[in-house]
C-alpha cells in the first residue's frame, strides 16, 4: 500500500509528518542560540517566545509539547531562510571544530612516528621543523616522567596555528 495522500495541496501523510519534524529540529536548534543570536533571525513574536520559553524548560513531556507548538508555528512560515542563516551561524564552529581535531591528529602522530614531522613541514613549509622534533621529543619525556602536559600543549598550539592558515590542506 502506497502513502495515503492529503486532500490538501496532495501531499501525502508522510511527507507532511517528515516537514513537521523538520521544523520541530529547526525550533529546538534555535533553542540553543542565545538571545542576542536568536533575536537577529526576526522571527514572528510568537514564535520567538515559544523558543524563549522552551530554553527554560526541563520537563520531558514539556519540552515535548513546546517543540509541536513550534513546529505547528513553523508551518506557516518560510523555514529555507532561518535553516540558511543558522548553517552560517553554525559553520565558524563547525570549521574550528574540525582544524582543532586535524591538530590533535597531528600531534599524536608526531608522538608516535618519527617521520610526521618532516610529512608536516613538507605540507607547511613555513613550520619550524627544528622546534616541532624539540617539542614532540620534550613531550615524550614529560609524558614517561608523568610531569604536567605543557610541552604536549605547546607542541598542538603550535600545530593548530599553522592548520588555521588560509588555503592549506586539512589532512594529517
Amino acid at each position: 500500500m502506497g502513502p495515503v495522500m492529503s486532500d490538501e495541496d496532495g501531499i501525502s501523510k508522510t511527507r507532511r509528518k517528515r516537514q513537521a519534524h523538520d521544523a520541530q529540529a529547526l525550533g529546538v536548534a534555535l533553542g540553543r542560540l542565545r538571545p542576542d543570536q536568536l533575536a537577529a533571525f526576526s522571527l514572528p513574536e510568537r514564535l520567538h517566545q515559544a523558543i524563549v520559553d522552551i530554553q527554560g524548560m526541563t520537563k520531558h513531556e514539556a519540552v515535548r509539547r513546546q517543540r509541536q507548538f513550534i513546529g505547528k508555528l513553523m508551518r506557516d512560515i518560510d523555514l529555507e531562510p532561518i535553516a540558511a542563516r543558522l548553517a552560517a551561524l553554525q559553520a565558524p564552529a563547525s570549521r574550528e571544530t574540525a582544524r582543532f581535531h586535524r591538530a590533535e591528529r597531528w600531534r599524536t602522530e608526531m608522538l608516535e612516528d618519527a617521520t610526521a614531522v618532516e610529512r608536516f613541514v613538507a605540507e607547511f613549509p613555513d613550520a619550524d621543523a627544528a622546534a616541532l622534533s624539540l617539542l614532540v621529543e620534550e613531550a615524550k619525556r614529560e609524558r614517561e616522567a608523568e610531569r604536567s602536559p605543557r610541552r604536549y600543549r605547546e607542541l598542538f598550539h603550535l600545530i593548530s596555528q599553522h592548520l588555521g592558515e588560509p588555503n592549506k590542506p586539512e589532512t594529517p
